[in-house]
């Protein structure tokens, strides 16, 4: 089985606790931007990668999407996300991204939100993705920036009073595995550079649309303690292409 930390019950119980988890997509940093990347959804098909407790898949049929998929391997997030939702045309489906295999053109629009840096052999996904969108189809993704995952430390680097003094970066082209700390467990993690993303994607048959990488909102960086450092550094990386 592929790893999946999230049925493990500390790693879930650390997790439920986040922002994000109890207050959804207004508490994510990074939606302010990723909301305006996702194309219209009304009368859309719309599957979703990662879908975690749902938010996104509720947030579709709140933008009038015909059906909504979510995928993820974990039951506890699946169960979660099953109590959230009351809307028959959204159906939750257990498996691992890797192993998705809809049938070709069922999608118009495949959205995945921060999953995509636990997947070991992107270019298959991207593959994958690309032949269940129809053509024209939009896939926006959401995951760790490089400059985030490129030391397994992911980490500032601190002054002799605890004071942030700059955030490293290191072994950037050294691709491939990296064994992070995330809420206090050990998550394996996959680094690749900016150019691999981007170039998996065209190879994969997608047009690049627009690339962002995430800065908090202004409100956020008011109200929110420690925000404010967000703003020195990425934490994500979005991509919106179509299918060619």
């Amino acid at each position: 089985m592929k790893q999946n930390k999230y049925d493990e019950a500390e790693f879930f119980g650390n997790y439920s606790q986040m922002a994000r988890s109890t207050q959804g997509l207004e508490a994510a940093g990074e939606w302010h931007e990723l909301q305006t990347m996702l194309p219209e959804l009304k009368g859309k098909n719309v599957l979703d990668l990662g879908c975690g407790f749902g938010w996104h898949c509720r947030y579709a049929r709140e933008q009038q999407a015909s059906s909504v998929v979510g995928v993820d391997l974990s039951e506890n997030m699946l169960q979660r996300a099953r109590e959230m939702t009351d809307d028959p045309h959204i159906e939750y489906q257990r498996m691992a991204i890797e192993d998705i295999d809809f049938a070709p053109g069922q999608f118009d629009v495949v959205i995945s939100s921060l999953a995509l840096h636990y997947i070991e052999r992107l270019d298959q996904v991207y593959a994958k993705i690309n032949a269940c969108l129809v053509q024209g189809g939009t896939f926006v993704l959401s995951a760790e920036h490089p400059i985030f995952t490129a030391r397994a430390e992911q980490d500032w680097h601190y002054g002799p009073q605890g004071e942030i003094l700059h955030w490293p970066l290191d072994h950037y082209q050294e691709e491939g595995q990296r064994v992070a700390n995330f809420l206090n467990q050990d998550v394996v993690k996959y680094h690749r550079t900016m150019a691999t993303h981007l170039n998996e994607l065209i190879q994969a048959g997608f047009v690049v649309q627009q690339v962002a990488e995430s800065k908090p909102s202004p409100e956020m960086m008011e109200q929110v303690p420690g925000m404010r450092d967000e703003n020195r550094r990425p934490m994500f990386l979005m991509i919106a292409a179509v299918k060619a």
